[in-house]
């Protein structure tokens, strides 16, 4: 899957939803396409995808076709998506996919197989409590996983860093090993398409 595919994907999906087609939330990507594809270099299908509400390009790049997600999201479950049968799972709720994560990485350890997990969080997400004790947990029992936060330098509308008063994120200011992080910019508000939809 090119960038091109996956930014065509979330604009029929924006156009979609600007037409009142689906009847439910949606949270889009756009900007950070390079940075995902680099990233699923080192996903394996054997692996674990975990995601929050915004996952349509873990989907599509965990090998989950089109069509389904389209269906998915047509059906009202943008920011909840979870196809098991690709090793992808998601929750809405703010920091809920972390534990989650940390309970597959530790089955797959104490089954003694070779998948990893691939837990992404938003940068708001990453300096919640909730996501310093997983990665705490997770390095104490060296649990094959990584954690992936994806920094757009907001939590809905409100400035991540002037609301921790810290002028960089935690990752940022004491890297570890099994964190990524990466900034990106989209055009996309929190929620939605950028036009006010009335059902």
């Amino acid at each position: 899957m090119t960038a091109n595919d996956l930014i065509n994907f979330e604009t029929e999906i924006a156009n979609l939803f600007n037409a009142a087609q689906i009847r439910a939330p949606i949270h889009l990507y756009y900007g950070n396409e390079a940075q995902m594809i680099d990233l699923f270099r080192d996903v394996r299908p054997e692996d674990w995808v975990c995601c929050s509400w915004r996952s349509h390009y873990q989907c599509l790049l965990k090998g989950v076709p089109p069509e389904k997600v389209r269906e998915e999201i047509l059906a009202g479950h943008s920011i909840s998506l979870c196809f098991p049968e690709y090793r992808v799972v998601s929750s809405a709720i703010v920091g809920g996919i972390l534990p989650i994560a940390v309970g597959i990485a530790m089955g797959i350890k104490r089954r003694g197989e070779t998948a990893r997990v691939h837990c992404f969080m938003g940068d708001m997400t990453a300096e919640t409590g909730i996501a310093h004790e997983c990665l705490k947990y997770s390095h104490n029992h060296q649990l094959p996983i990584r954690f992936i936060v994806e920094d757009n330098g907001k939590s809905v509308c409100t400035d991540t860093r002037e609301a921790w008063r810290q002028p960089a994120l935690t990752c940022e200011q004491t890297p570890h090993p099994m964190v990524v992080h990466y900034q990106y910019q989209t055009k996309y508000p929190h929620a939605g398409a950028g036009v006010r939809v009335q059902f």
